[in-house]
Formats: C-alpha cells, sequence, structure tokens
C-alpha cells in the first residue's frame, strides 16, 4: 500500500497493492496502522456509505460543516469517476485549491480527505459504485456545499460528459464567496 499527500495539505491517495492471478484479484483496501502511520493521525470511521450513478451524474461538492464536519475515505468499486476535493479550511496553505483524480474498479485507488474540504464526483462509466467511509455521523443540518461550476474555483471537470446529470438541491449550492460569507 502506497499513501501520498496530493497537493492539498491533509489530502492522500492511497494506492494499494494489487495482486492478480488467474483467480481473479486480491488487494487491501484499507488497514489502520499503515493508514494511521502515513497521515499521522488516528481516524476512527463510524460509518460507511455507497452510492450507485449512472454515466454523466455529478454529486457535490459536499460537506459537513462545525460539530459534525466528517472525513471521509472514498473509493470506487466498480466503474469510474472523475473525483474532486476542493480545500475550504480558511488556515490552511491550500485553501481555495482543488484537487482531480481519477478513481475506478481497474486502479482501485482511494483517497482520505480530511475535515474542511468539499468533496465531488462525476460519473465517467456507464455506472458506478461509490463507496465512502466517514469518521462523523451524517447530520442534515449540517450539510453544506459549494456549487459545481464555481468561477473561483475553475474546476475543469473533464471527461466524455457534455451535460451532467445534478440533483435539484446540488443545483442550488452557494458559491465559493457565498459560502465564506
Amino acid at each position: 500500500m502506497k499513501i501520498t499527500e496530493t497537493s492539498l495539505k491533509g489530502c492522500f491517495i492511497i494506492q494499494p497493492r494489487l495482486f492478480r492471478d488467474e483467480r481473479g484479484l486480491f488487494f487491501e483496501s484499507y488497514q489502520q496502522k499503515k493508514f494511521e502511520s502515513a497521515i499521522g493521525k488516528e481516524v476512527q470511521f463510524v460509518q460507511d456509505n455507497i452510492s450507485v450513478s449512472k454515466k454523466g451524474v455529478l454529486r457535490g461538492l459536499h460537506l459537513q460543516t462545525g460539530l459534525h464536519a466528517q472525513a471521509k475515505l472514498v473509493q470506487v468499486a466498480h466503474g469510474e469517476v472523475l473525483d474532486v476535493v476542493v480545500d475550504l479550511r480558511p488556515e490552511s496553505p491550500t485553501f481555495g485549491q482543488h484537487f482531480k483524480q481519477i478513481l475506478s474498479s481497474e486502479n482501485r485507488t482511494s483517497i482520505f480527505i480530511p475535515k474542511g474540504m468539499a468533496h465531488g464526483f462525476l460519473t465517467l462509466s456507464e455506472e458506478a459504485t461509490f463507496m465512502y467511509k466517514c469518521d462523523a455521523f451524517y447530520n442534515l443540518a449540517s450539510e453544506s456545499g459549494i456549487i459545481y461550476n464555481d468561477e473561483d474555483l475553475k474546476i475543469d471537470w473533464e471527461g466524455p460528459v457534455e451535460s451532467p446529470i445534478i440533483s435539484e438541491k446540488d443545483k442550488l449550492l452557494p458559491t465559493f464567496k457565498e459560502f465564506f460569507q
């Protein structure tokens, strides 16, 4: 398992060692001791979530705020997505910056997203099963986010999707500037 920090402070890519043979594939997707040693802190995951999305679905950019802020460990079990993380921590040296990574059932890469970062993804395959572990329980009153096409963030949602499918709720998310007002 290779764990490296992304361009966003505290956000890590986890690349498992894949063992393939005539039977199929085996890999360790999470190992607490290695994970916590690499990121330099303890994380206790308390909730696992799974979403299934068809091609062109864009979910995000989401986060939980305040006392219910969540760190997440995300990965794709089936399919392929363009995953995007935005640093919303005003005290961070990477505040306002974003990071993108293709996650797929082929590369088996995961991303650790610390508290204070928004997260979203665009489904690139015909369908994708997206899994994420959270270190805090979901709380409706703490749900928040930023509009995916914010002009200040300038996220290029590259890929073969011309008109993403976005929930009505996500279309109403505030801009980056509005989020901090």
